[in-house]
């Protein structure tokens, strides 16, 4: 049993960066998700980001539904995998390192592009009418018509 703790320690004390990041990231979406606004850049721009889908993927997974975790995102399991070529990057060969570092970006471009462009369901979206800037942009130019109103009537 001591060896078992003894590793853990290990493993921690090498990757103490890695995992402080990622609790970071778990309190950030804790946020996210509490305040309601969810998906930050979706948030923002009103277009989905390339991980769109990702955490209701896990939350069907932590049910043991693997039909609905692919429904929301297709490569849910390459999470892990980069984490672990991540974490592990010292004992990879570089070129092998970098060509699945390439390979996991490449993935989730190429599904990113065609959730886009063929999907049918409302889980990748494009709206930048929802998203903050547009709200913003369109505030100012209302604002701007409103006052050259104003000033072109005096």
């Amino acid at each position: 049993m001591s060896g078992l703790v003894d590793l853990i320690k290990k493993v921690f004390n090498r990757n103490k960066l890695y995992i402080e990041i990622a609790v970071g990231f778990l309190v950030i979406i804790f946020f996210l998700y509490v305040s309601g606004i969810g998906c930050p850049v979706k948030y923002i721009t009103g277009i989905s980001c390339a991980g769109c889908g990702m955490s209701r993927a896990y939350y069907c997974l932590l049910r043991f539904d693997i039909r609905g975790a692919f429904h929301y995102h297709p490569l849910f399991f390459l999470v892990p995998v980069a984490a672990l070529i991540l974490i592990f990057k010292k004992k990879i060969h570089p070129y092998i390192y970098y060509f699945l570092l390439f390979t996991c970006i490449a993935l989730f471009v190429i599904i990113y592009l065609y959730r886009m462009l063929y999907a049918t369901d409302d889980i990748v979206v494009f709206e930048p009418q929802n998203g903050l800037i547009y709200k913003i942009l369109y505030l100012i130019r209302r604002s701007v018509d409103v006052l050259f109103k104003m000033w072109s009537s005096v």
